[in-house]
Order: C-alpha cells, then sequence, then structure tokens
C-alpha cells in the first residue's frame, strides 16, 4: 500500500464530506450552516490542492482543475460571509446564506469530479 496514495485520497475523500456537510441544510437559514465547517472544507480543499501538484498526467491536470475551482469556490463564499459579517454590515440575511450555500454546492461538485476521477483512475489501475 502507498501512503502517498492513501494521503492523496484521504483529503480528496475529505475535502468532499467537509463541504457536503457544510452544504446540507436549508439554503437561507444560517444556523444550519457553521462558519467553522466553512472554514475546514476551504483549509482541506486547500491541502487537497497541494497535493495535486505533483500529479504529471492528464488526469493529474484534470484533478487540479477541479481542486482550483473548489478552491475559487469556497474561498469566495468564506469572502462573501467575512464581507456581510464584517465589512457591510449587513449579516448573515437569508439572500446572503442563499449565496454562500450556493458558492459551496458550486465547489462540492468540483469535489464530486475529483473524486469519480480519482475512483475511474483506481479501477482503471487495477486492470
Amino acid at each position: 500500500m502507498n501512503l502517498e496514495r492513501v494521503l492523496f485520497g484521504f483529503f480528496i475523500l475529505l475535502a468532499l464530506t467537509l463541504n457536503f456537510g457544510f452544504f446540507l441544510g436549508d439554503f437561507d437559514e444560517p444556523a444550519h450552516h457553521n462558519v467553522f465547517e466553512l472554514y475546514a472544507a476551504l483549509v482541506v480543499s486547500l491541502i487537497a490542492t497541494v497535493l495535486k501538484f505533483g500529479e504529471r498526467t492528464q488526469i493529474g491536470a484534470i484533478l487540479l482543475a477541479s481542486s482550483l475551482v473548489a478552491d475559487l469556490q469556497l474561498i469566495t463564499a468564506a469572502v462573501v460571509w467575512a464581507a456581510a459579517e464584517h465589512v457591510t454590515g449587513v449579516g448573515l440575511t437569508p439572500a446572503v446564506m442563499a449565496s454562500i450555500v450556493s458558492l459551496s454546492g458550486g465547489a462540492l461538485l468540483a469535489n464530486l469530479a475529483s473524486v469519480t476521477i480519482l475512483i475511474i483512475e483506481t479501477v482503471n489501475m487495477q486492470r
């Protein structure tokens, strides 16, 4: 068993599951979405992105691209949250929360693409 591949898969799956945990709940209800869960999803997604820089294949390039998309979506969600709370003073209105969760949903799709590609690549390696 290759420890590097285990860590690689671990962080890709963890990024997906943390993002899903944040995404789950009513779109416009701030009580259903924890800021620390968004932060954890962002940090793990960034770690997964760094791990993908070592891949030199076409699949690796697609994995990196999907990870960068997830990072961009999660960073934007965090910026919207911070701006609503600390810059504009608007707070977490239903409209702001819906925007944050929608951005997280985009990152969730990108993470799902990464996991799907990883599973396909793993299955093809077995043959």
